[in-house]
């Protein structure tokens, strides 16, 4: 039976957790704390690809306490050997007697059979608590789990009146600083970042990681790249974009961040491609319709037939507003 208390230590393993995510992909960020006579005796959190997972880093580091006590983790523990071994040995051999889980693993290697493994272990096995947390905090791993592709999401900045560039095509800069470092976050936080050959022909972005510590995404052009673009190294892709993310997540993408512009943010949204929509609004105005609207083509005919969702979060960085968007399915 699920109690305060076990709602209290699984918010602290989704909180360790974040120290995660700039880290483990391929690997799902997930923390882990041990608690024994209603005290935290250790966390950790998944390390990098191919060091502990969050789970056996915290049992190691509680040792010998560990006996008698109760696990937090974020995921369900992984049954099988794979760069490192199996999290459900390390707790069996640390004689924890309870595991609380937020939710199940959807990879075909776990689904369920890390549960099954401590259960015939005689360990008593609590699965829930924290689960809507962790939905939202693993939302891009879990995806490519269930769907073999990447979760995408689609960043846009823009002036008050709806638009991404000045008549000229400039748009450099919308937002303010920190806003283009939450952008970066965001960079950081994905696999590989996509943008049209058109922004690269106009802004020459470099699509790198720079106003916080984290490391660079892949970069991908839909169209042809010049020689000597920022953006380089990057990879060239002129297929269908279904194709383009059955690739990437064959290939262990568990993110893709596209960046615009109008006319590559159309085409992924008319396509029904985009997980989450996040859209940075400036307190500004163009104050004409010349400027460049957020998508490029045809939209909904009549209002009958508008995409409409729930906004699940909106930010004040700075003077700029961040909204974040996911739609209802059809």
């Amino acid at each position: 039976m699920t109690t305060n208390n076990d709602l209290e230590f699984m918010s602290q393993a989704v909180e360790v957790a974040k120290e995660a995510r700039l880290r483990s992909s391929p690997n799902p960020w997930v923390g882990a704390v041990v608690v024994s006579e209603g005290k935290i005796i250790s966390t950790a959190a998944t390390g990098s690809h191919g060091e502990l997972h969050a789970e056996a880093q915290a049992l190691s580091e509680a040792g010998e306490k560990a006996r008698g006590a109760t696990l937090y983790t974020t995921l369900e523990p992984c049954s099988h050997q794979g760069l490192t071994g199996p999290c459900t040995e390390a707790i069996m051999s640390s004689e924890i007697s309870r595991v609380v889980i937020a939710i199940k693993d959807p990879d075909e290697k776990v689904s369920g059979s890390g549960i099954d493994t401590l259960l015939e272990a005689g360990i008593e096995v609590e699965l829930g608590p924290g689960a809507p947390e962790v939905l939202e905090q693993l939302a891009s791993y879990l995806h490519h789990r269930n769907t073999g592709f990447p979760y995408v999401v689609l960043k846009l900045a823009a002036t008050l009146d709806g638009r991404i560039a000045a008549p000229d095509g400039t748009s450099t800069w919308i937002t303010g600083e920190e806003a283009r470092a939450d952008v970066h976050l965001l960079r950081a936080e994905s696999d590989a970042v996509c943008v049209g050959a058109g922004t690269v022909r106009t802004d020459d972005p470099q699509l790198t990681v720079r106003a916080i510590k984290g490391k660079d995404p892949r970069r991908i052009v839909v169209g042809d790249i010049p020689d000597e673009a920022l953006v380089q190294p990057a990879e060239s892709w002129t297929g269908d974009l279904n194709d383009l993310l059955n690739n990437l997540g064959s290939q262990g993408v568990l993110q893709l961040l596209v960046e615009g512009g109008a006319d590559v943010a159309g085409r992924f949204h008319r396509e029904g491609l985009i997980d989450r929509y996040i859209i940075y609004i400036a307190p500004a105005l163009l104050g004409g319709d010349d400027g460049k609207a957020l998508f490029s083509g045809t939209g909904a005919p009549t209002m009958e037939q508008i995409q409409r969702g729930r906004f699940t979060s909106i930010t004040q960085l700075g003077n700029d507003v961040r909204i974040d968007l996911i739609l209802e399915e059809n």
